[in-house]
This record gives structure tokens, sequence and C-alpha cells, in this order.
């Protein structure tokens, strides 16, 4: 089996005159379908709005015949503008879409199954001269990380990465005795955190992943991390795990100019 990896695709921030969000679902499709991937798994990021999000994915579905797996981003969760901010109900409404894993493993077949979460960040990935009081405030020289403004889960950030972790555990214990595939959208992995030295990530890096993962990747049969958020494409293998990010990220932050290029160079692929 064929399987893609890709995240970040941020179609709503990407699109422009030049690119609309119906090219960016045919773009994503045709690559689907040109690469003869079976399955493709997002991590997250594909909006800033949640209904945008599950319609692109829909979109895709449609046009390709494939199977397409999904975890929010924290950007999914979004509700800018509106009052009510309350994550929850967001979570809520991801849940029940038959293409999102949260609290319901996918199995392949019966040697692989798919594990999957959003995650969330537990201010560990910061320089260590940062206060739990300083990284709470989220925001540091001038520059607020927009959760902040953007999403209410009504309890502090360590404590929302430790109850999701705790939902991936219970997800991991459903299937075992399989080999595993873990998708998050926040960093397990803190080798994908922002390099430093940095004048701005080794207070930002707080916001980036969490450690409430270590443990889980020791103690499960886990073969690949698939990550997204920190917008990196990268892939690197440690003690039997192969940890990947696949991002397309923001305009502003590609190599080109040109969406089917960047999507392409993006995509990950792995065999089973």
């Amino acid at each position: 089996m064929k399987i893609g990896i890709i995240s970040d695709l941020h179609i709503d921030v990407n699109s422009n005159e030049q690119v609309s969000i119906s090219d960016f679902e045919k773009i994503v499709g045709n690559e689907i379908l040109k690469q003869k991937i079976d399955l493709l798994l997002i991590a997250g990021d594909v909006s800033n709005d949640h209904v945008l999000s599950h319609q692109f994915i829909e979109n895709v579905k449609q046009l390709t015949n494939r199977t397409i797996l999904f975890v929010p981003g924290n950007h999914d969760y979004w509700m800018k503008g509106q009052e009510d901010k309350d994550s929850n109900k967001v979570l809520d409404y991801f849940k029940v879409q038959e293409e999102s894993i949260i609290e319901k493993p996918y199995i392949i077949n019966n040697e692989w199954a798919v594990v999957g979460h959003s995650g969330w960040y537990d201010y560990t990935f910061a320089a260590k001269r940062f206060s739990i009081d300083q990284l709470s405030k989220r925001t540091y020289n001038g520059r607020v990380w927009q959760d902040k403004l953007n999403t209410d889960w009504k309890m502090d950030d360590p404590a929302l990465s430790k109850k999701f972790a705790s939902a991936v555990q219970a997800d991991l214990e459903k299937v075992k005795d399989k080999k595993i595939i873990l998708m998050t959208h926040m960093v397990t992995y803190k080798n994908f955190g922002v390099k430093m030295p940095h004048p701005m990530f080794d207070y930002f890096n707080a916001f980036i992943g969490s450690s409430d993962y270590d443990q889980l990747l020791e103690k499960y049969p886990i073969k690949y991390s698939i990550m997204g958020h920190v917008h990196y494409r990268k892939r690197e293998k440690q003690n039997g795990i192969t940890y990947i990010c696949a991002c397309v990220g923001n305009r502003n932050e590609w190599h080109t100019v040109d969406v089917t290029t960047e999507v392409k160079q993006a995509l990950q692929i792995i065999n089973i």
C-alpha cells in the first residue's frame, strides 16, 4: 500500500487571484492520482475554519475516490472574529466526521493501524530560562501567539496536552498488536522544533510540541510518527521510528511561487 502524507496546506491563506481553493483541491487530487496513492494522511492545518477544512477533504475524496484520514491542527480550531470561541465545540464537530481519526483508530490491515490526534503543546520545547508564568502569557517581545486570540479550551495548555495524550494512549492500547502510524499535528519529536539559536523561538518553541508523547513512543509499536505545525519538510529515523514533517506551509515560506510544485515537494510517501 502506498500512503501519502501532507500537512499545513493553509488553503485560505495560500489561495489568491491566480490559485483558488477549488484549484487547490484539484492540485492535491491530481497529485494523489499521479503518484497512485491509496491512502492520504493530512496532519492538520487545512485552513482557519473548521467547516472549510472539512469541505476541502470531502471534495478531494470525491475527486480521487481515495481514503483520506485527517487530524485537525490548531488553525482548524480557530474561530476568528467570533464571540464564542469554545474550541471544544469544534473538536466535537471533527470527532463525528468520517475522515477524522480522533478517538477512533483506523485499521489498515492485519498488520498496520493509524492512530491520530491534534495533540497540543506543553511548553517543554521552550528554553529553560522562561517560567511557566511567562510562557502561559503566550506573548513575547510584542508578538502574540494567535491561538491565544482564536481558541478557548477552558483549560491551560499543559493540561490540554496531557488530556489529548491520554486519549492517544487509549487509542494505542486498542491497536497495540499492530504496527502503528501515529499522526499528530503538534510535534512529538523535540529535534523537529525550530533550531536554536533563534531570536524568537527560544520562547515560541513552547507552542510547537509536547514531551507527553515520549513514553508512548517508547512503549508502543509505533513505526512512523507523522506531524505538522512547524512548517518543516523533514524525515528522520531514530530508535526504529521514522519521524516525518510534510508541511506545505505558508506561501511566503515557499522556495517557488508555484502551488503545484510546493504540494509535490511537501508530499511524503511511505510504503507498507
